[in-house]
């Protein structure tokens, strides 16, 4: 293969994950006379002799997305389990079905459709007065969210890793879907939500990372953006899961049993990332899963083919003191959230970082509460806007690597803000409506190629050793707009469409400040990112 500077194996940094990792010496070893151990990144060892999405990677990373239908179904069950269902008339008198809500009906006069089962709202008359309890549960099920996704990024970059923290939060998950199902009031079933929305918010963070860490470089990108996918899928098949159970209980057992499954079947062929093994010290354990994924994909790594970190000398002279290193475990490197902020350019990056994630989630959610509130069958209301994401996810994911990350972060959110604005201007009767529910499903369709895009965006701005950490700052960032979204929504009228405009127009200004990262290494560690960006 040509030692061109764009491949050549001991060029600088890595594009997504790495202490100085080599092979032990087997006995009977023997390089050749002469030869000595070549130092690479994990990016150029994917590129050069590994492949960059061979079979391996394509495996790994369906089983390991997989984890993105458990977070749909765990998330958007409260838009089947909180719903307000249907009431009729039960007597003569002291009820009148042309009523618009139940509020002013005599009790006893009337009944929930499915009884008092088919929801938390029938089950403890949460409407009137009470409607706001409704919008409590979503709010501290989101705040959950923000919680356990700074939490699991933590220990996903340090004692955890990455597989460790998904198989964890995968098992919160089922305990907790579970038990909310046995909710004996409204406060306990608050709780469970509040819990529930801990462990679900590192399930995306986690899966996502884990399965795009063993991409190459120039596959990553579409790769990451694919993501997106499975959750559009775990919202569509929730709808059909929903439609079978009515009842809310048996609803919250059935959207849990997937992640019993996917501990059961899927965690034990998943692997835990190289990348992170590397920054641990883990040499071994790093280059096996490299000479693993060479075979799976009919590719060859030499032996004298060696990993080592970004900011670690090639000198050639050092040649000797690598190799009798071979063996020798190295300090495990870790980062925190302070390390990211100590640095002037990650600084910059992750407030940048955490005000897009912020407009982005107030626009995504904000625009999807629009659109269920359609007087239409709410299974299939959801089931078309879970459909109607993922043309977003293909446009995007097509031009990723064409245009790069910032001129796609910087139009889709401008995208979304003009139907936004126009939205506003719109009324809400006769082909004014109409257009305004256009405006509002084009708004969406911007906003969720942004959404798809900000994952693997995020993830290339920070090295290895503090990646999850930054993308929890990231995620906690979007959840605390999607728990705003929907106090903006209950304003009603032109105004959401305006706030929606607006924080798509900041989120897009803040964009144009980031750096593109397309063809950028993917540093392992702070030093090597600073290095790499000030050379």
């Amino acid at each position: 293969m040509a030692n061109s500077p764009e491949s050549n194996p001991i060029s600088h940094g890595s594009s997504l994950g790495a202490p100085l990792l080599v092979p032990s010496k087997e006995p009977g070893w023997d390089s050749g006379p002469g030869s000595e151990p070549q130092k690479v990144c994990i990016d150029d060892m994917l590129q050069n002799y590994c492949g960059e999405f061979g079979y391996w990677q394509l495996k790994h990373f369906v089983l390991t997305s997989l984890a993105w239908a458990l977070e749909a179904f765990h998330t958007m069950v409260m838009i089947f389990a909180d719903r307000e269902p249907g009431w009729r008339c039960v007597g003569e008198l002291g009820c009148d079905e042309k009523e618009s809500n139940v509020c002013g009906l005599e009790p006893g006069s009337w009944e929930w459709e499915g009884g008092p089962g088919s929801s938390t709202v029938a089950q403890w008359g949460l409407v009137c007065g009470q409607k706001n309890k409704v919008g409590l549960v979503q709010a501290l099920f989101f705040g959950g969210c923000m919680i356990g996704a700074g939490v699991f990024g933590h220990l996903s970059d340090s004692k955890l890793g990455r597989k460790g923290s998904l198989t964890a939060v995968c098992i919160l998950n089922a305990i907790f879907g579970c038990l909310t199902s046995l909710a004996p009031d409204y406060s306990t079933y608050l709780l469970l939500r509040f819990v529930t929305g801990f462990s679900t918010g590192g399930v995306g963070l986690c899966s996502f990372v884990l399965a795009t860490e063993p991409v190459g470089p120039t596959k990553r990108g579409v790769a990451g953006m694919s993501t997106f996918y499975f959750f559009s899928t775990g919202i569509a098949l929730l709808s059909g899961i929903a439609y079978i159970f009515p009842s809310w209980r048996a609803l919250y057992v059935a959207s849990s049993v997937p992640s019993i499954l996917f501990l059961v079947l899927v965690v034990p062929f998943i692997s835990e990332s190289p990348r992170w093994y590397l920054v641990r010290g883990k040499m071994n354990e790093a280059m096996k899963i490299m000479r693993t994924i060479a075979n799976a994909n009919g590719h060859h790594l030499p032996d004298e083919v060696i990993l080592a970190l970004d900011d670690e000398s090639n000198d050639a002279s050092n040649g000797n003191q690598i190799w009798e290193a071979a063996t020798v475990e190295k300090e495990a490197i870790s980062g925190s959230i302070v390390d990211v902020i100590r640095s002037p350019i990650t600084r910059i990056r992750l407030f940048l970082a955490v005000g897009i994630n912020f407009t982005c989630s107030v626009v995504y959610y904000g625009l999807s509460l629009n659109v269920v509130n359609l007087e239409t069958n709410l299974y299939l209301t959801v089931l078309l806007n879970a459909v109607a994401e993922m043309p977003a996810f293909t446009i995007t994911a097509v031009l990723l690597d064409k245009f790069g990350r910032k001129p796609l972060a910087i139009g889709t959110q401008w995208f979304s803000a003009i139907f936004c604005f126009m939205g506003s201007l719109m009324g809400n009767v006769g082909i004014s409506k109409v257009i305004r529910m256009c405006c509002g499903l084009l708004g969406i369709f911007g906003m969720a190629g942004t959404y798809n895009l900000l994952f693997i965006y995020t993830a290339e701005l920070f090295p290895t050793v503090v990646r999850n950490a930054a993308l929890g700052c990231a995620t906690q960032a979007a959840q605390m707009g999607a728990i705003l979204a929907p106090f903006v929504v209950v304003l009603g009228g032109g105004f959401p469409f305006l706030v929606f405009g607006v924080c798509g127009l900041i989120g897009g200004m803040l964009a144009y400040y980031l750096p593109e990262t397309l063809n950028k290494p993917l540093y392992d560690t702070m030093t090597g990112l600073e290095e790499g960006e000030l050379a």
